[in-house]
């Protein structure tokens, strides 16, 4: 995430076709959004409190969730928030978190004083899980030199970081929930930044011309993430040095979860800020090994750090293997890795055909999801370059639209930002971006957050085919179902025999989607057989399951 002062050369590079067999060719269809927001009560604006004296935390914060909080089957949307700065204090409405409730008809509500979220301090990354098994998801917040731990008591939250047994001096950006020791109980990893404080006021920029920027991420400090064990009594146990996480210092910016390997065990994958990526590979005794490196995971081909921001851990390509893609910087490439199988990845940017795509446009939050429910995930990136005055280094923005770019089914991406509606957006400073139904039509909607500016909901209008949605619920395993995995298979679409998700809510950038976990299914309107890998090793199986529904399955015994 750093400034960039000097001139970036831009690859203009074309990559080549990923597959030798490409599957029979896609109906004709676009993808297509509209931003809903005002009509839709989403009132909200983020305070990042920028002042001249450009202090780091001011450019990156932006975090967002969707989930139900009330257990009416509606998603609902929340929002962290800024602070005063250097004091890090809420000390007016407009730095409050907010939560909106999903009220049917894409209609929203600010219920937050009656949930107890208006919050404290400079809040960033917001994760969303339910730690304690009873039923409610509940809220964790990270932000500068504060992490706030919210149990979710049928609707109105309560704070109970005291006594919780996180840590209070840490500047958290991401953060995510998971079962890392299969035990029931959902685990915490929160990615630590840097070391700061507001005395920190180097100067950086054109002193000349009196131009003051974001200072570059190498003058501040790595530092090692953290990771909490849950106990099962609502404490958490930090467990970063005895599980081996401690030993490897980064920027931490993104984080995402996936059992890569296939062994049983959730491993996640961190960005980093201008230093290697880390790929955290779960030992199953409580341990984790770094293996970015000898995964192929660790840079881009090209073998440059980059200011690597958001990241989802899924499969894009129905291969059955979880793969990686990243935002960064324009000139950077948002690095797509292919899982290739046998702990290896492969850096295939080029040949999806997302490097020129994506060559002059900086990234923060992502997703691959399936937009148009025809069996593949697509990508939508939430867009923004850091550095607020870089026009007047560079021929570029600062603020800039979003983009998505649709899975063609043979291993390459179709830039459809300008036909589906997102390019005719606002320019902004976008940041987190969340996604989940908000009005239940079966489409994947996107909210996304922007700095001093309004919040976009992206209510998906594309032409749609058949989907089928899974609320999980966990009786051995926790109770979200958190890292199961989730294989279906059918035979009435020509396009896709089978594909994979898995259940996690942290991905992207900052950001949690809780909702249900979601399949395009194309063609087909009735699914052959789902197969479900519970955290707890069970393996359950439905048979010939109708389409275009949201489907609750419990845990077997």
């Amino acid at each position: 995430m750093p400034q960039r002062l000097l001139p970036l050369l831009v690859s203009a590079l074309w990559g080549l076709s990923a597959a030798a067999q490409p599957p029979p060719a896609a109906t004709p269809s676009a993808l297509a959004f509209r931003d809903v927001a005002r009509e839709a009560g989403v009132e909200f604006e983020h305070e990042n409190s920028p002042t001249p004296r450009k202090h780091l935390i001011e450019t990156m914060p932006g975090g967002l969730a969707l989930f139900d909080y009330d257990g009416d089957g509606r998603l609902d949307v929340f929002f962290t928030n800024g602070a005063s700065i250097p004091d890090l204090v809420k000390s007016s409405p407009r730095h409050s978190n907010r939560l909106y409730r999903n009220l049917g008809g894409l209609r929203f509500a600010d219920v937050t004083e009656a949930a107890g979220l208006r919050g404290e301090g400079f809040a960033m990354a917001v994760a969303v899980a339910d730690y304690d098994n009873d039923g409610d998801p509940d809220l964790y917040l990270g932000g500068v030199h504060r992490q706030q731990l919210f149990r979710n008591t049928g609707g109105r939250f309560e704070d109970v970081t005291p006594g919780s047994g996180l840590a209070s001096d840490q500047w958290v950006v991401g953060a995510g929930f998971f079962d890392y020791d299969n035990d029931g109980w959902l685990d915490l990893v929160a990615v630590n930044y840097t070391v700061w404080t507001a005395q920190m006021d180097r100067f950086c920029g054109d002193s000349a011309r009196g131009i003051r920027v974001y200072c570059h991420p190498r003058f501040f400090e790595p530092v090692a993430s953290s990771l909490y064990r849950n106990r099962g009594d609502g404490r958490f146990e930090d467990t970063s040095a005895a599980s081996g996480i401690a030993r490897h210092r980064g920027r931490g910016m993104g984080i995402a979860f996936a059992d890569y390997d296939q062994d049983g065990h959730v491993d996640f994958y961190i960005t980093n800020d201008k230093l290697p990526s880390f790929l955290f590979r779960n030992v199953g005794d409580g341990t984790f090994e770094e293996t970015a490196l000898r995964s192929g995971s660790l840079l881009p081909e090209a073998g440059q750090d980059i200011s690597a921001m958001g990241v989802d851990f899924r499969d894009y390509d129905n291969d059955g293997l979880p793969d990686i893609h990243v935002t960064a910087l324009a000139g950077e490439s948002f690095p797509l890795y292919r899982n290739l199988g046998k702990g290896r990845f492969q850096d295939v940017t080029y040949r999806s055909r997302l490097a020129a795509a994506v060559a002059a446009r900086s990234g923060w939050g992502n997703g691959l999801v399936d937009l148009d429910n025809d069996g593949f995930k697509d990508l939508l990136t939430a867009n923004s370059h850091v550095n607020d005055a870089i026009d007047r280094f560079e021929s570029r923005s600062y603020r800039e639209t979003n983009s998505v770019f649709r899975n063609l089914g043979d291993g390459t991406f179709e830039d459809l930002s300008s036909a589906s509606g997102l390019a005719a957006g606002p320019r902004r400073a976008h940041r987190g971006a969340a996604f989940a139904d908000l009005d239940d039509d079966g489409r994947v909607d996107v909210v996304v957050s922007a700095l001093s500016d309004r919040a976009e909901l992206w209510r998906n209008e594309s032409p749609s085919g058949h989907w089928l949605e899974l609320r999980l619920v966990g009786t051995k395993s926790n109770r979200d179902g958190i890292g199961s995995v989730v294989k279906l298979l059918a035979s009435s679409d020509p396009r896709w025999r089978e594909q994979w998700n898995h259940a996690t809510t942290a991905y992207g950038y900052a950001s949690a989607s809780a909702g249900p976990l979601h399949f395009g299914t194309g063609q087909a309107k009735t699914i052959d057989r789902v197969e479900i890998r519970w955290p707890s090793g069970t393996l359950q199986v439905l048979e010939n399951v109708a389409a275009d529904q949201v489907l609750t399955v419990r845990e077997t015994p």
